[in-house]
């Protein structure tokens, strides 16, 4: 949920720099969010055991339909796991477990990334009481799934293997590493700390990324890491290398 608290206050704080004001921000925090909400910040499929179990609780007041589906990002669409069930109607504050199942014919080299959305659909509401307005946001939950390999140790600092480079205005980032690596777009070079943004905030398995950057000199670069579970870490320092 932390992840959630901070989304939100960003986007507050993105509404205060363009002018909403303070009686709209009021209005916001006021409106009443419903929503499906999983027991966890990232779904974790170990191979080794083949599945995994996540609990998702319907916060509403009411009945609601829970839609799970599966997204692949767009640098990998090999389908390598399903959910069950996919649609299941939960009772307000009740929970649902929901399954992810590896369905890989080939063993996995490394971690694989995926997304998946728990959508709660909300079912026969009932009307507003006279002279209350009510207003309903349903939240759609959107976590990534990690695909772990069998025989693979566990790494909690999968960053600090990636290997960076800045070479005629561009800086690029090599990932050789079997590990998903989660990061903020923005990074830091050294010593002018200039900035420059990722195309994304994760680095896979593989990957070789390169951004044009007006820098023609630098000695390390400053990234802002985050755990598997997406939560953030003291901003790390990595040498540029040729």
């Amino acid at each position: 949920m932390r992840d959630i608290t901070t989304m939100l206050l960003k986007q507050v704080r993105r509404l205060t720099h363009t002018g909403i004001s303070a009686c709209a921000l009021l209005w916001i925090a006021q409106v009443h969010a419903d929503g499906m909400v999983p027991d966890t910040s990232v779904v974790i499929v170990n191979e080794a055991n083949g599945e995994t179990a996540v609990s998702v609780t319907n916060t509403d007041a009411s009945l609601a339909l829970l839609h799970v589906t599966i997204e692949d990002i767009p640098e990998d669409t090999e389908p390598l796991v399903f959910v069950t069930p996919p649609l299941a109607r939960v009772e307000a504050s009740k929970s649902q477990l929901v399954r992810f199942i590896l369905q890989t014919e080939k063993p996995l080299l490394t971690q694989r990334l995926k997304r998946v959305i728990f959508e709660g659909i909300p079912q026969g509401k009932s009307a507003p009481e006279a002279g209350h307005a009510r207003v309903g946001v349903t939240v759609r939950q959107n976590l990534p799934v990690i695909l772990h390999p069998a025989g693979l140790a566990p790494n909690r600092t999968p960053w600090t293997d990636l290997k960076w480079s800045l070479q005629e205005g561009q800086l690029s980032v090599r990932n050789e590493t079997p590990y998903v690596v989660r990061l903020a777009q923005e990074v830091q070079l050294l010593p002018s700390g200039s900035r420059a943004m990722l195309p994304r905030t994760y680095v896979l398995p593989g990957d070789h990324i390169s951004i044009s950057t007006p820098v023609k000199a630098a000695t390390q670069v400053r990234i802002h890491p985050a755990t598997v579970y997406g939560f953030a870490v003291p901003a790390y320092e990595a040498l540029l290398v040729p």
